[in-house]
């Protein structure tokens, strides 16, 4: 078997159904899906169970789709259930709302067949789904170059990737990223990571120093994410991410989780009250498109900011 697809979902059964149905379209045959319920109080279970017993193509295309539900402990302790289970040679990790085109898979498994040694990535693409309105704000979170070409959202940045066929541990996107199992059974994602945020950018950056991680990028593995996002959605994320960054602070200093106090003070100085008003004026009145990214940027460094004055509990028992 050349790969298995592991997705971990939590109450989002619709969702999940729809990333499943592309899945039985692929163009390869003889892989298995294995979904990991972190612990759902909706419907996933029955969806799950009813797809695999009316689909006809999991037969045709010797698909093995497993189901297996666990208490709610995070994605990375999710998908390492998954990877422990996980039967196939390449392990693909999508999220649940992942709808992947045709050749999804194929695109996955030519890369590795061609770069066959076992500290290989393949990263694909990620597109918002066509069915799905693009608002300012989700234009904004997927490009991490729209400020002065070099800061912007923190959800994607294959803008960063035009025109390259490697990237770095940066992009260890869990949400369109393959490895060879092997690698993964001897190097699951940290259990300390339990909140949003850092826990696929820690296992990236810990396999590129342990095993000299490459990562090769294949814009034609694309995927559709289906998932709209508003501006609520923000001040959640920034804060977990802002609480997470703590714990790889602690474990890898180098990487300065953990912004100096001259930035934190600068992005005080671009999220404070005042400014943000400024911006959300500006963003209004002027003709510039741009504006509505400053003023998400300035919104994201708020929230963050946030999240890091609320971690007051040192941390314990961090492992390197």
């Amino acid at each position: 078997m050349d790969i298995s697809v592991l997705i971990p979902t939590y109450n989002r059964a619709a969702l999940l159904k729809k990333s499943l149905e592309a899945l039985f379209e692929q163009s390869i045959k003889n892989f298995e899906i294995i979904i990991i319920d972190d612990g759902s109080t909706d419907t996933t279970k029955e969806i799950v169970k009813k797809m695999a017993s009316e689909q006809k193509k999991l037969i045709e295309k010797a698909i093995i789709l497993r189901y297996f539900k666990q208490k709610n402990t995070g994605q990375g302790n999710a998908r390492n259930f998954g990877i422990k289970h996980a039967q196939g040679d390449i392990c693909l990790l999508i999220g649940d709302d992942i709808i992947g085109t045709q050749k999804f898979l194929e695109e996955h498994v030519k890369l590795h067949k061609k770069h066959h040694k076992e500290n290989v990535a393949v990263l694909g693409r990620i597109e918002w789904h066509p069915d799905i309105k693009i608002t300012p704000f989700m234009k904004w979170i997927t490009n991490g170059s729209c400020i002065l070409g070099k800061y912007g959202g923190h959800q994607f940045a294959f803008e960063k990737l035009e025109g390259k066929k490697e990237a770095d541990y940066r992009f260890f996107y869990t949400s369109n990223i393959s490895l060879k199992t092997s690698l993964l059974k001897k190097n699951p994602f940290d259990s300390d990571f339990q909140k949003y945020g850092w826990e696929d950018i820690e296992l990236g950056y810990r396999l590129t120093k342990k095993m000299k991680l490459k990562i090769y990028y294949n814009p034609e593995a694309l995927a559709f994410h289906y998932h709209p996002m508003n501006e609520k959605s923000l001040k959640p994320r920034m804060r977990q991410i802002a609480q997470s960054g703590f714990i790889i602070q602690k474990k890898y200093p180098e990487l300065h989780a953990i912004p100096s106090r001259k930035k934190k003070f600068i992005f005080w100085l671009i999220s404070n009250p005042l400014a943000l008003s400024i911006f959300s004026i500006a963003r209004k009145l002027l003709p510039l498109k741009k504006m509505s990214a400053y003023y998400y940027y300035a919104l994201s460094k708020k929230y963050y900011l946030e999240g890091l004055k609320s971690h007051k509990e040192p941390l314990k028992n961090v492992t390197s």
